[in-house]
């Protein structure tokens, strides 16, 4: 019951258990610090690893985006590499123009995709385009960063422009008429009050590139132009002859829309020159179609008050009624000398060392002509011109 006391009683014997017997005692010592350390390193290790892949994905992805900014404008640049530019200075003008976003990293895609052989000439560059884009447009050959275009000899202003519309995409015969009629373009032979550019560009193949306007491209046929004139000695000789340079020009404009072949050049400026040292009237057929309709007939443009018409004006039309080549200048300024008096068209003169070109009709369907030297034998020329289809 509670509160018994259990003093008296004896203890009860202890039993041996098996588990008391202890004979071994195994101890666990603490990890090395050699261990410690090791594991340390590999997790600065693993930490250093993630860290290395996550710049160098910052890094790839950096690259990437100076590579391809992503921000191509749809309006090109024009862009010149000239026979002094060395793939540094293009680099440093591709970054200033806004075409690359980094020199560095530019230079990098270059070494890295076989190096660039710079080729100068003009290129449409698009600013902030792929570098691929941009190395592969630089890459481009000149006769594929060019286009060809030919502009005849003979072709007024209004016909080069229709070429040039036609022919080099980007540009406009509007355009084209347009810097042409600005007055900004002048050529040193233009006389005071002259804006026409008319007869002063010289008629050529041209090797015009995507990134020119339609001004620089007047600019280099007025150059040209200028540079022909030098050649064939043209202010001197036009000084010798009487007349302005300018004169000279109407009259070349003249020669090339009335000659069909070479041989009547020089034969057409020296009917030219008499009739002007005569007074008489030029009646020539090309004035009365410059700036009219081709579907007019002859005897309606015959009839047109207008200063070309030099079937009604006596003297020079007022500008050029083409653009001509060389060998048209070249008649220009040096007429076929007076036939011998032997020749068939001044044995009937009474006096034939006094016989001159006065007069030229179409007589075969080469677009070769006859000439003569008294309005009879012009009238006869005419004559068998008719009878033979030619007029």
């Amino acid at each position: 019951m509670i509160g018994a006391s259990f003093e008296g009683a004896s203890e009860p014997a202890w039993s041996e258990d098996p588990w008391d017997q202890v004979t071994e005692v195994t101890t666990v010592d603490p990890l090395p610090r050699v261990g410690r350390r090791l594991r340390r390193v590999v997790w600065l290790a693993l930490a250093m690893g993630v860290a290395a892949v996550l710049w160098a994905g910052y890094v790839g992805w950096d690259y990437l985006g100076k590579i391809n900014p992503g921000i191509s404008s749809d309006i090109p640049i024009r862009f010149t590499v000239s026979e002094e530019d060395t793939f540094e200075t293009v680099t440093l003008r591709l970054l200033d123009e806004g075409v690359i976003v980094d020199a560095d990293v530019f230079r990098w895609y270059v070494e890295r995709n076989d190096g660039l052989e710079l080729t100068p000439g003009f290129f449409l560059l698009l600013p902030g385009d792929h570098m691929g884009n941009v190395l592969g447009r630089l890459r481009t050959p000149p006769e594929r960063t060019f286009t060809r275009v030919t502009f005849p000899e003979g072709f007024t202003l209004r016909q080069i422009s229709t070429r040039l519309g036609s022919v080099v995409e980007p540009m406009t015969a509007e355009g084209f008429m347009d810097a042409v009629g600005s007055g900004d373009i002048r050529s040193r032979f233009s006389p005071e009050g002259q804006s026409s550019l008319e007869g002063l560009l010289f008629p050529d193949t041209y090797q015009v590139s995507n990134s020119e306007s339609e001004g620089q491209v007047i600019e280099r046929m007025v150059a040209m132009m200028e540079r022909v004139a030098r050649q064939e000695d043209l202010e001197d000789r036009a000084d010798q002859l009487g007349l302005t340079p300018y004169e000279v020009f109407i009259i070349a404009s003249m020669i090339e829309r009335e000659a069909k072949i070479d041989d009547d050049r020089a034969k057409i400026s020296a009917v030219i020159r008499n009739r002007l040292q005569r007074g008489m009237l030029l009646q020539i057929d090309a004035t009365l179609y410059y700036e009219n309709s081709t579907d007019i007939s002859f005897s309606e443009l015959r009839q047109i008050d207008s200063p070309y018409n030099s079937y009604m004006y006596r003297g020079l039309p007022p500008t050029p009624i083409a653009n001509p080549g060389r060998a048209s200048i070249r008649a220009a300024l040096y007429p076929a000398p007076p036939p011998t008096p032997s020749d068939p068209i001044c044995r009937p003169l009474p006096d034939p060392t006094r016989c001159s070109y006065l007069y030229y009709v179409l007589a075969d369907e080469r677009g070769g002509h006859a000439f003569a030297a008294t309005v009879e034998q012009h009238e006869a020329n005419v004559r068998a011109a008719l009878a033979a289809g030619l007029l």
